[in-house]
């Protein structure tokens, strides 16, 4: 879970008696259970029986096992009311999973000889950001890379002056009035990431406020940051002098071939593009978010299969695409010291990556989505899931939790029979 699950959950005491009352109970003792043994063909049908059973409209799933993609199929239904069903050509933006793409992105800046780990964020930024309640801080490209900047998100401006529905939606649904009514979002055009993070961070902002920053030192105190994760975006805009969207498409979406993914809303699909819903029977409008590159990549299953794979050789010393072994190893290396991260949410970071359990992995929430990626730290296997789930309203945490346990109980399954 991100921070936008707590966030929305700070503002949602209102709605969860209306959005608990409106659906049916997920027991995970319903749900079902996996064969001891399952083919590919076995565990579709084990996720579509999933995807009945439960509050998950569709999901897509890719499975990478030594150095090849080895399962990758969709079930259920990308669009309810139309029965359109959930495929690997499904569009899906994955929230927060994208910043491990803000990762890759950063990696590559470093090896482009753009800025180093420990370079100041105020030697690139065209004005200089200052912690009011730190002001002599120096914050570094590895302290916005593991959420230890003391930048951080203000719920009062976060969410009501970031997201917004996109012009041409209904407005009036009750998944519209939902998001209006819970979390403050308007109908508008989006605004730039320069002019969102301007207003943000520096004094003569509209959204400037002390409860932007921490009273920390950078580096150590670990507070997941969407709007550090932005600037990141941002300072990859600055140095490249092209917009981090160009830039990720450029050295990341291109060179793999990924060529259903985007981060420019103009660019996307919109006719294969998932329908979002807070439960199976409440579609949410289309909405967007000015900081996009902390969570607005738009993909599918077949392109996330690529990065998958990419991924996996990178951690297991195999032929690779994007970059060098160098790099790999920055990218998922521990990249802060031990305890600083909460023991309950991972062990490490690298950047963006958690580091938990021997695998690295990375998940994202927003309202009707949520998304997953997880590797084996050798390599050696990983998985990736995408869907239009729900895991930020009322009680949807919980069910998602469940379905999630489900899908990786299948997939370990799978993965020991194959």
């Amino acid at each position: 879970m991100t921070t936008l699950s707590r966030i929305i959950g700070i503002l949602l005491l209102a709605f969860i008696t209306l959005l608990t009352s409106c659906s049916s109970d997920d027991d995970i003792s319903t749900l079902p259970e996996p064969d001891a043994a399952m083919t590919s063909a076995e565990l579709t049908t084990y996720f579509k029986t999933l995807a009945e059973d439960s509050e998950i409209p569709g999901f897509a799933v890719s499975i990478v096992k030594d150095g090849a993609i080895v399962y990758q199929n969709a079930v259920g239904y990308a669009n309810i009311e139309n029965e359109v069903a959930y495929t690997n050509q499904t569009v899906n933006f994955i929230a927060s999973l994208s910043k491990t793409f803000v990762g890759a992105a950063t990696a590559k800046a470093i090896s482009d000889g753009h800025f180093t780990l420990d370079t100041n964020i105020n030697e690139l930024l065209p004005v200089p950001i200052t912690n009011p309640k730190q002001p002599n801080a120096v914050i570094t490209i590895r302290h916005l890379v593991t959420h230890t900047s003391g930048l951080i998100d203000n719920v009062e401006s976060y969410l009501a002056h970031n997201y917004y529905i996109l012009p041409g939606e209904n407005t009036s649904t009750t998944g519209a009035n939902i998001l209006k009514d819970a979390t403050g979002l308007e109908q508008r055009a989006g605004e730039s990431l320069e002019d969102f993070l301007a207003n943000y961070f520096l004094e003569d902002g509209d959204l400037y406020s002390t409860a932007n920053f921490a009273n920390v030192k950078p580096g150590e105190v670990w507070n997941y940051s969407n709007t550090g994760t932005a600037l990141m975006g941002y300072i990859i805009e600055t140095v490249t002098e092209q917009s981090f969207d160009d830039y990720v498409k450029q050295t990341i979406l291109a060179p793999l071939q990924m060529n259903a993914s985007t981060f420019n809303l103009d660019e996307v699909n919109t006719n294969a593009t998932a329908t979002c819903y807070i439960e199976k029977g409440i579609p949410l409008p289309k909405y967007a978010f000015d900081s996009y590159p902390e969570g607005g990549l738009f993909t599918n299953n077949k392109d996330m299969g690529i990065y998958l794979l990419e991924m996996s050789k990178g951690l297991s010393g195999g032929a690779t695409t994007l970059f060098g072994s160098s790099s790999y190893d920055m990218l998922f290396n521990y990249q802060l010291a031990d305890g600083i991260v909460p023991s309950n949410f991972a062990d490490n970071h690298g950047l963006f990556w958690y580091s938990h359990n021997n695998h690295w992995a990375h998940g994202g929430n927003d309202p009707g989505v949520s998304t997953y990626i997880e590797l084996a730290d050798d390599g050696s296997w990983g998985y990736t899931m995408l869907s239009n789930m729900d895991a930020v309203f009322g009680a949807n945490e919980a069910k998602y939790l469940q379905v999630k346990e489900k899908i990786e109980e299948g997939i370990q399954v799978y993965l020991e029979s194959n």
